[in-house]
């Protein structure tokens, strides 16, 4: 009897598979990070062409083989098109999706990681924040949800405000994180910061982060 299930996630990753198909990514609530393929999803015509595009949010019907997911169905609610016009939003989405990609297990529970990167994707399109203020938030916040994160940095001698925000982040629910904004000389502080926590707990070296940098010097 075939084994069929419902997931809810985001698409972290997808690349071709054979002359037509699609292997993708999802980071879901109730599984983790799942890989599925995708059959005929290359073809012009087919359903699955939008459904299996990064930061496609919504419901995947899955076959679950014995090896593999299968997609049978997706139910995208939020596509995130402005992604599309929107360049430098969309590079740190590119990050934020790399970021959940390394973090997140299979089989894991995720729902945390995936509500968390969800509101920051949205931030990015959403809000008048300042990106940079938007990746610093999710670095902190995404260490905060893998149980990793190791408080203020006790070695820098910070500004009271930035020693009030990076609390805030670490116990606010992630469905106010991004409701304020901050001095230049805080976010100059809070840019010190997320460096010292990518480099201890993140993976420093990802390659959309490169390109990210590069790309803001030359805005």
């Amino acid at each position: 009897m075939q084994e069929f299930v419902e997931v809810t996630g985001m698409v972290l990753f997808a690349a071709p598979s054979g002359e037509y198909d699609r292997r993708i990514k999802i980071l879901t609530k109730e599984r983790g990070k799942i890989t599925a393929f995708v059959k005929g999803a290359r073809r012009p015509n087919s359903r699955f062409l939008a459904v299996t595009n990064p930061f496609s949010f919504g419901t995947f019907r899955l076959f679950a083989g014995r090896t593999a997911y299968n997609l049978m169905e997706g139910h995208i609610s939020n596509y995130f098109e402005k992604m599309r016009t929107d360049y430098e939003a969309a590079l740190y989405g590119m990050y934020f999706l790399d970021v959940a990609d390394f973090y997140s297990r299979e089989n894991n529970d995720e729902a945390e990681l995936l509500k968390l990167l969800y509101q920051s994707i949205r931030a990015l399109v959403d809000t008048k924040i300042p990106k940079e203020l938007i990746r610093y938030i999710f670095e902190m916040k995404a260490i905060v949800v893998n149980g990793e994160f190791p408080g203020i940095p006790g070695h820098m001698n910070l500004l009271n405000d930035t020693r009030y925000t990076i609390d805030f982040v670490q116990k606010m629910s992630l469905d106010k994180l991004y409701t304020f904004t901050v001095s230049e000389a805080v976010l100059e502080e809070l840019s010190h910061c997320a460096d010292y926590y990518r480099e201890h707990f993140l993976a420093p070296n990802l390659k959309s982060l490169e390109i990210l940098k590069n790309c803001r010097l030359k805005i």
